[in-house]
């Protein structure tokens, strides 16, 4: 897995690593699905395209995880497939999912605290701390 929960006192926190920037925001999707626990229903997938526009792309990760938190609040759906293109300060997504079974755990933020998206030797890495 391209991502691990680590340990955090109040929150939950998740390091996400990639090789390139759209695959970074995928994994940290994945992985905020993933430490939420939450269960898709089976049955007919919906689409959504997300636009975000930031100064930097810490804000664009954040603006794009909030939205998909937004909708799974407002419209009990969650995504598991991602196609995610990155231009300067520019996000576009198409995200594939379906209406929301069940969650174990529920995420109300994403938060800047200590947010930091990183180039390492094997591509970027980042940690993501949720407020719950």
């Amino acid at each position: 897995m391209p991502f691990e929960e680590i340990p955090h006192t109040a929150d939950w926190s998740l390091r996400v690593w990639a090789m390139d920037l759209p695959v970074l925001f995928i994994e940290a999707a994945r992985g905020m699905v993933a430490i939420a626990g939450t269960r898709l229903a089976e049955g007919p997938r919906t689409s959504r395209t997300i636009v975000s526009i930031a100064p930097d792309h810490e804000s664009l990760l954040v603006s794009f995880l909030s939205e998909l938190l937004y909708i799974g609040e407002q419209e009990k759906l969650a995504f598991d497939e991602f196609k995610i293109k990155i231009e300067a300060e520019r996000l576009s997504a198409e995200v594939v999912g379906a209406p929301i079974l069940s969650i174990d755990k529920i995420i109300k933020a994403v938060t800047y605290h200590n947010l930091q998206i990183r180039q390492t030797s094997k591509g970027y890495e980042v940690e993501i701390v949720f407020d719950v």
